[in-house]
């Protein structure tokens, strides 16, 4: 269900499960015109195969229009059966087509069927669409198209992202992404959040970790000499792709209060792993006037909770669960998948700090390849080993990180006594076996304590870049200017939104759940 701000309170009273309200409209629509004792369709007629697959009426629909897509033919002496699907259900449609209409009714090929829609004899399905008119809307070569019904691997379907979202899991997934974003907005917009869009080109680094793709036009070729010409800077200054929107992001809380947005992002890391995409969505909310880290937190909770617990009933989800064994066999079995959406719909989950944490792994130092220690950052394995014993199948927060490993805007923990090492108030979200889904912090609201935390990291005065020309900090004076004028207690986290729909989803890389992945060494189309 979309909700706007004007059809809120509408949207309280009214709340449907996804699966209901699309049954419910169905039946109404389908049923609404009667015509000498047979129930048909005089308007509006055209229907998803999910809606399809959903309705089973007691007695034959005429006037049925279907749109969709050629997954299989089987040829019978009079009559053609096809599976039909158009990227709204796993499974397909069976329609039964004369023989002499089905030139040009390929695997591959997108179509128009209209027809009856009728109880069916075999035990696939409980109905069929018994075709009347045929119509090829675009042809299709079946010696030619790549993906044919038999099964495909992930690392095949990688090498053609054109073609991948028509497959009937990789078409789930792209529901699933749009069934989050609904339900996302709805929780912020209850919680009076402005959504907000920051800005893509950026002119600061704002992880500090100089991951960051450098943005410049191409050259432009001489059409006299055909020779370059010299490059100009475009901004007249370097700038670069956004690795994070939360320093905008903090700018806007300060104008209108609460803030959220989900942007792309985009990282220079030369990771070949399973989480690690060069170009992938943040979801991120800032909340101004707010002094307790433990806020942020219930927020980030509170939001992926809501998630859960708004989806799990719905259609797609339902479906991902219950896939036939023939679909999705590369993906995590449904049960463990089934695990990790009940663990998120928790009433409470763990929070423990970052000493407690290590004092946990030491005990357990013979289990690690890397011994954890402190003032180190939490390896892969120690944070699969925190997120299995002490958040279950819950995720769980870990908080306070030592201040040297953490970002420059982080504020600064109170120490637990007299000459404890400076820690900050900061988190990280850790899931079972994927780890690290999301981060937040209270950040340095106070013009001095920041000015110092940039120096620490060598942010402020001039420097020299990689390729010898001078490079100068004062891409960010407009940030610590915000500290200059009226700047309140803040906070904010930000959660990679491809991870959080590859853990629910049971995908095992995150190259799969997004439709055009692009990672070091790959960018296909």
């Amino acid at each position: 269900m979309q909700r706007t701000r004007m059809g809120l309170c509408c949207a309280r009273r009214f709340r449907r499960p996804f699966a209901v309200t699309r049954v419910s409209h169905l039946v109404s629509s389908l049923t609404s015109h009667h015509s000498g004792g047979r129930r048909c369709v005089s308007q509006d007629s055209k229907r998803s195969v999910a809606q399809l697959l959903q309705w089973k009426p007691a007695e034959k629909i005429d006037g049925i229009v279907v749109n969709g897509y050629v997954r299989s033919v089987r040829s019978m002496k009079a009559h053609r059966f096809v599976s039909l699907g158009d990227g709204s259900s796993l499974a397909a449609l069976q329609a039964l087509i004369p023989v002499d209409q089905a030139e040009g009714v390929a695997v591959g090929a997108a179509v128009r069927f209209t027809g009856s829609w009728v109880a069916s004899p075999g035990g696939s399905q409980s109905h069929e669409l018994h075709a009347t008119k045929v119509e090829v809307l675009g042809p299709s070569d079946p010696k030619t198209f790549p993906i044919q019904k038999k099964y495909q691997t992930p690392e095949y379907l990688r090498t053609m992202p054109h073609l991948r979202p028509r497959t009937p899991v990789n078409a789930a997934l792209l529901r699933l992404r749009s069934e989050a974003i609904a339900s996302l907005t709805g929780f912020f917009a209850d919680r009076a959040f402005t959504q907000t869009h920051p800005p893509i080109i950026t002119s600061s680094d704002c992880e500090g970790a100089g991951e960051v793709f450098t943005l410049e036009p191409a050259g432009e070729l001489s059409p006299e000499s055909g020779a370059e010409r010299a490059k100009e800077e475009f901004f007249r200054s370097k700038k670069y792709l956004s690795v994070s929107t939360q320093l905008h992001l903090e700018a806007l809380a300060q104008s209108v209060g609460n803030v959220w947005t989900l942007s792309p992002v985009f990282r220079a890391e030369q990771s070949d792993t399973a989480r690690h995409l060069s170009e992938f969505y943040m979801l991120e909310a800032e909340m101004s006037f707010v002094d307790d880290l433990s806020a942020i937190m219930d927020l980030a909770e509170d939001m992926l909770r809501s998630l859960g617990t708004n989806l799990f009933g719905s259609a797609t989800v339902q479906e991902l669960l219950s896939r036939p064994a023939q679909l999705g066999s590369d993906l995590v079995s449904p049960d463990v998948v089934r695990q990790r959406w009940e663990g998120l719909m928790q009433p409470t989950w763990p929070r423990i700090t970052y000493s407690e944490a290590i004092d946990l792994l030491q005990q357990k130092s013979d289990l690690f390849s890397l011994p954890p220690t402190w003032g180190a950052g939490l390896q892969s394995e120690h944070e699969k080993y925190l997120a299995q014993h002490v958040g279950g199948q819950t995720p769980v927060f870990v908080t306070n990180y030592p201040r040297d490993i953490k970002a420059f805007y982080m504020r600064g923990a109170q120490p637990a006594c007299p000459g404890a090492t400076a820690t900050v108030e900061c988190f990280d979200l850790l899931v079972p076996e994927l780890c690290e889904i999301a981060g937040g912090s209270m950040r340095e609201h106070r013009l001095e304590p920041l000015m110092d935390a940039m120096k620490r990291q060598g942010m402020t005065g001039a420097r020299t870049s990689s390729d010898g020309d001078p490079e100068s900090a004062k891409n960010l004076d407009w940030y610590v200017d915000l500290r200059r004028w009226g700047c309140p207690p803040h906070g904010g986290f930000g959660v990679g939104f491809d991870r959080l729909l590859s853990y629910l989803a049971g995908v095992q890389t995150i190259r799969d759940i997004v439709a055009f992945p692009r990672w070091h060494g790959r960018c296909d189309c």
